[in-house]
């Protein structure tokens, strides 16, 4: 009954939050973080806006030789990718990946990470990226970065035992830029 009741409000505070999850202001290329720059030579080959959720699912956590407690854990982003004119031009996903309408595909792996400057947004991040799919708007990308997050983070409610396995997706927005090195 009670994880029935934290579901139901869980769903409408997501729902909630759906609706306020906007666009940050966009940030400006002097204003990103030094650690989150990409490697010199590299160039902004895409700037696409993202909106979707990140899930989180509570569970169990039993470091050796202590205490059996729960916590919130992230398992995956789902967002659509879009371009300039609004259109859904692709996805992102878990890996973490990234995918366009035409096939080419890049997986992801941070490289660096700082909070975001307001709260309850996921990190900004910088991953390295490799191209793992066809050749296309995707495939000479060499690093991502996430800026403008808003929303994402995990969820405030605690996770208690009753709850151990259950996932929640907490509505974020970001700003995806695509470096090349061509």
């Amino acid at each position: 009954m009670m994880k029935g009741r934290f579901l139901a409000a869980l769903a409408a505070a997501s729902t909630a939050a759906a609706v306020a999850v906007a666009s940050a202001a966009p940030t400006l290329p002097g204003d990103i973080p030094a650690a989150l720059r990409p490697a010199a030579g590299e160039t902004l080959a895409a700037t696409l806006p993202a909106r979707g959720v990140q899930i989180y699912e509570c569970r169990a956590l039993a470091p050796p030789g202590a205490e059996l407690r729960y916590a919130w854990k992230f398992v995956a982003p789902e967002a659509d990718l879009f371009d300039g004119d609004g259109e859904q031009i692709g996805v992102h996903g878990a890996g973490p990946y990234w995918q366009t309408v035409d096939g080419s595909r890049l997986v992801g792996e941070i490289k660096a990470r700082v909070d975001a400057p307001i709260a309850r947004a996921v990190p900004w991040l910088l991953m390295a990226a490799l191209s793992t799919g066809p050749a296309g708007r995707f495939s000479r990308v060499t690093s991502i970065q996430r800026i403008d997050t808003v929303g994402g983070a995990s969820p405030v409610d605690p996770c208690t035992p009753d709850l151990t396995g259950v996932r929640v997706r907490m509505p974020y927005s970001a700003t995806y830029r695509f470096f090349s090195l061509f």
